[in-house]
C-alpha cells in the first residue's frame, strides 16, 4: 500500500472564503505535500460521512486519519485544526498549547466564529478551482 493510501483528508466548506484562505495557507506550509482535501459536499465526504454516521449534518472542518483503513478516525471542530497543525509540524506545532484550553470551550469559540464566516470572509457561488500544481490534492472534484 502506497502512502497516498493513508494520507489524512481534510473535508472543508468549498464554499467559505475564509476556509479556501486557510486551505491556500495549508498548502504553502505542507513540505510533505500528501494532505488532501475535499468539499464537505463531495461524493468523498459523503463516503466517510456514511462511515461514521455522527458527522451527519456538521458543517465544521473534518480530519480524516487513515482513510478507508479500519483505523479510520475523524476529528472534528478545533480537534481537526490541532491534527492539522501536528501534521504541518515545524512552528505549526506550537497550537498544542491550545489543548489546555478545554475542548468544549474551545468547539464553542469555533462555532461562534463559524456562524460569522460568510460575513467575514466571504461566499464563492461554487468551490474555487484549485491551482494546476495542487488540483491533484483536491479529491472528487471535476475541474476539467
Amino acid at each position: 500500500m502506497n502512502g497516498t493510501a493513508r494520507a489524512p483528508i481534510l473535508l472543508y466548506d468549498g464554499v467559505c472564503g475564509v476556509c479556501n484562505g486557510a486551505i491556500r495557507a495549508i498548502l504553502r506550509f505542507d513540505h510533505r505535500g500528501t494532505l488532501r482535501f475535499a468539499a464537505l459536499d463531495s461524493d468523498v465526504a459523503r463516503d466517510i460521512i456514511a462511515r461514521h454516521p455522527h458527522l451527519e449534518g456538521l458543517d465544521s472542518v473534518v480530519f480524516v486519519r487513515n482513510p478507508n483503513q479500519p483505523d479510520e478516525a475523524v476529528s472534528t471542530e478545533t480537534a481537526a485544526l490541532l491534527e492539522v497543525a501536528d501534521y504541518l509540524g515545524g512552528y505549526w506545532k506550537l497550537a498544542r498549547a491550545a489543548r489546555v484550553v478545554p475542548g468544549f470551550i474551545r468547539d464553542r469559540l469555533y462555532a461562534a466564529f463559524a456562524a460569522v464566516r460568510y460575513h467575514v470572509g466571504g461566499k464563492y457561488d461554487a468551490c474555487p478551482i484549485p491551482a494546476p500544481e495542487v488540483r491533484s490534492r483536491f479529491l472528487d472534484a471535476s475541474y476539467g
